[in-house]
């Protein structure tokens, strides 16, 4: 009774955070807040003391485990459904690729200097690659929110797509190439797409609700969801068969940010040792993990938006590679998923989690009336 009463007070602070900053804060801003502040605080101070529960107990219910696998499900096909608005153009893969390789080159460097004890090659991969993750959907939520010029914003969120793209693909890959014959099922279920087409049904929930079981039962048997939500959206494109959630708009937002996100913040952060932290986690790792995600993350956009339109000014290139150095929801899903697979420890987790709360909060920390700015004299140049 006691770990159910937890996890719905936990539910109801990030509710709370969420209708208190509704029009100062964008959701995953207050969601990241909770999770790194509020709830490490719940845990230490009420919980462990006044209902002698640990975080191992708080994580042990087998409906949690379930439910966890659902968000995370749910979350990851969201996050994948982006792929199918992908739309190349040669501004988009300029920036793109040395905003892709020049963190990705960081990340892994940084984990065989500092966290030499990881999980080896794929480990090292996968910090890579979340060094270059941006996140689409709070990007998308950002521009809106100050009013970028569209043209602009299209440019920079098909880059972001392209990145993620690289990103969620390479891992998927180099994840299922241990174990090749795991890929076969996930492949062979990601090709239903041109059976229904065969079958003439043109409905849009019957591509979407598949997708959505499918990603479960694959997550729930351990095969690589991920190769085939890429694979599957791959298909829908080839088909020009548009992607609609199975819920409206308003009540798949409500689903997302009442619950899925929530949870699965909550579950990564009480798997955080936060009595032995000081310890597994030296002030040089904290510092490396906070600051070179962000350096080198925007010295690659930098130089991506340098190739792609040179005659930019550099206050315009800077303010822009700081939008695509957001991290928000994409890069909780992927630092879930490392987690999830044993590839970091709890602790990295962590760091990275700052890094990610950080990251999103920098371009606000630099004022909406700046990048407004200079959002207009793009807009007039152009």
């Amino acid at each position: 009774m006691s770990v159910a009463l937890f996890w719905l007070l936990a539910l109801a602070i990030y509710a709370l955070v969420a209708i208190i900053g509704a029009r100062r804060l964008i959701p995953i801003v207050g969601q990241l807040l909770v999770a790194a502040l509020v709830i490490p605080t719940l845990l230490l101070l009420w919980a462990e003391p006044h209902w002698q529960l640990s975080a191992a107990e708080l994580l042990a219910p087998a409906w949690l485990n379930f439910a966890y696998g659902l968000c995370f499900a749910l979350l990851l096909g969201y996050i994948l459904s982006d792929v199918i608005d992908l739309d190349l153009s040669p501004a988009c893969v300029k920036i793109a690729l040395p905003s892709f390789l020049v963190p990705m080159l960081a990340g892994v460097a940084c984990s065989l200097w500092l966290l030499p004890g990881e999980r080896g090659w794929l480990s090292a991969l996968g910090i890579g690659l979340l060094f270059s993750i941006t996140a689409i959907p709070v990007l998308y939520l950002f521009l809106q929110s100050i009013g970028y010029p569209a043209a602009d914003s299209k440019r920079l969120l098909h880059a972001a797509i392209l990145m993620d793209f690289m990103c969620w693909s390479l891992f998927g890959l180099a994840q299922g190439s241990s174990q090749p014959t795991t890929l076969l099922w996930p492949l062979l279920a990601a090709l239903l797409p041109l059976l229904l087409h065969r079958l003439t049904l043109r409905h849009p929930l019957f591509y979407s609700l598949p997708f959505f079981a499918l990603m479960l039962v694959l997550q729930q048997l351990e095969l690589n969801a991920l190769v085939f939500g890429i694979a599957y959206m791959l298909c829908l494109a080839y088909l020009t068969q548009p992607f609609v959630l199975p819920l409206a708009p308003r009540h798949w937002k409500g689903l997302l940010n009442g619950i899925a996100v929530p949870l699965i913040l909550t579950y990564g952060v009480l798997r955080v040792d936060f009595h032995g932290l000081g310890q597994h986690l030296s002030g040089l790792v904290i510092v490396t993990l906070l600051a070179l995600p962000v350096i080198s993350k925007v010295l690659g956009s930098w130089l991506g938006l340098h190739w792609a339109d040179p005659a930019a000014s550099a206050r315009i290139k800077w303010r822009e590679s700081l939008l695509l150095n957001i991290r928000g929801l994409t890069e909780i899903v992927f630092l879930n998923l490392l987690l999830q697979l044993q590839l970091i420890d709890s602790t990295v987790y962590f760091g990275l989690l700052l890094m990610s709360l950080f990251s999103t909060l920098l371009p606000a920390l630099l004022g909406r009336h700046a990048v407004n700015h200079e959002a207009k004299a793009r807009y007039e140049i152009s």
